[in-house]
């Protein structure tokens, strides 16, 4: 509780929490798209400052909690093939797959690595000549950019034993698609903030313009958060729809050109398989045709058997927002930190880490 009574004794932070109960007279349903702010969100204890005209909602903003299960199994069949060393984040180790996870493949015997940039791929590369070192490539905008410089390094050193498993995504098919299914009404998004540090926040623009949505980017300090909250409640209360930085410090309208122009590079869309969402088209990154050798699916025949789902999980449910943490049987019960069942539980970003470790079982 010690991180809410400093947060909520912020005279910033009281100031703004007046200002949203004053001006929020509609009943509203926002969703914080990005993991990172989910668990502010719940660490500090905001959804209980708001005012009960204001329902915030989780979104799928969790890359390692959105990989689908059959790309888990991609990667597990990818170590057990011999030669091959996998390198990854740590958050990927511990995700199940239908039947086993890399944490499992490597107690098995296969050699899993844990890194913490790309560049510890390469320098494993350099040091193991005789082995394929696959780096399983898990992330949105943000890290997309930086695996891109890799392959780009690969090239210009002659590094020629590495490749990616490339599992990343995109974030406004997903959101679009979201909004078309029309599962859960949405009257504001709270727009990722490190993610649209590259993109820029036009790439928002779809959602004010087309669905008559209002987008503010946040960063994720809490009184970012409640700013952005704060300028929701005005464009509702307005009737108005447009895109607004809440994070000027870190997003600008254009973002990363550069980040934007590697990413092209070297990668270009395709469609990709999110969990809950099934195949969202032109969502997904593949390494283009001049870079195929450093495709770890070109480079190998990955074989896997057909996908199963943990039974009772509703990860993917609560990925797309139509559900809580509250709502699953499993939840506290037979998944745990220790235990999980799904992603979710897994993920320092997932939803329902956050609930676990700091919301109430009412999903305030």
């Amino acid at each position: 509780m010690k991180y809410i009574t400093e947060f909520r004794n912020s005279e910033l932070a009281q100031g703004l929490i007046t200002d949203i109960r004053q001006k929020s007279k509609r009943n509203v349903r926002f969703m914080e798209f990005c993991g990172g702010h989910t668990v502010s969100i719940f660490k500090y204890g905001i959804r209980q400052a708001l005012p009960p005209t204001i329902e915030m909602v989780s979104g799928p903003g969790c890359p390692v909690c959105v990989t689908a299960t059959s790309d888990i199994d991609k990667a597990v069949a990818l170590a057990g093939i011999p030669g091959v060393i996998i390198t990854s984040f740590g958050d990927m180790l511990r995700v199940p797959g239908s039947r086993s996870s890399l944490q499992k493949a490597r107690a098995e015997g296969a050699d899993v690595r844990i890194v913490y940039s790309t560049m510890d791929a390469l320098k494993i590369a350099q040091e193991n000549p005789d082995k394929t070192i696959a780096f399983i490539g898990v992330g949105f905008e943000t890290t997309a950019p930086t695996i891109a410089v890799s392959v780009l390094q690969a090239q210009q050193q002659g590094i020629k034993n590495y490749c990616v498993l490339s599992l990343h995504k995109l974030c406004p098919p997903v959101i679009k698609t979201i909004l078309d299914a029309g599962e859960v009404k949405l009257d504001g998004l709270v727009c990722p903030g490190h993610v649209s540090a590259v993109t820029g926040s036009n790439a928002w623009q779809f959602v004010a313009r087309d669905y008559g949505i209002p987008c503010v980017v946040a960063g994720f300090e809490p009184t970012d958060i409640l700013q952005c909250v704060d300028m929701l409640v005005t464009q509702v209360e307005n009737n108005q729809a447009k895109v607004e930085i809440a994070y000027k410090r870190g997003v600008t309208p254009e973002g990363n050109l550069e980040a934007q122009k590697v990413m092209r590079q070297v990668f270009e869309p395709c469609p990709a398989k999110w969990r809950g969402m099934g195949v969202v088209p032109g969502s997904g990154l593949k390494l283009r045709h001049e870079f195929a050798c450093y495709d770890a699916e070109v480079a190998f025949e990955i074989k896997t058997e057909p996908a199963i789902e943990p039974k009772g999980c509703l990860c993917g449910e609560i990925l797309r927002g139509a559900k809580t943490p509250a709502d699953c049987r499993l939840f506290r019960k037979t998944c745990t930190p220790e235990n999980p069942v799904g992603p979710c539980m897994v993920s320092s970003e997932g939803s329902c880490s956050a609930y676990y470790l700091y919301g109430d079982i009412s999903g305030r």
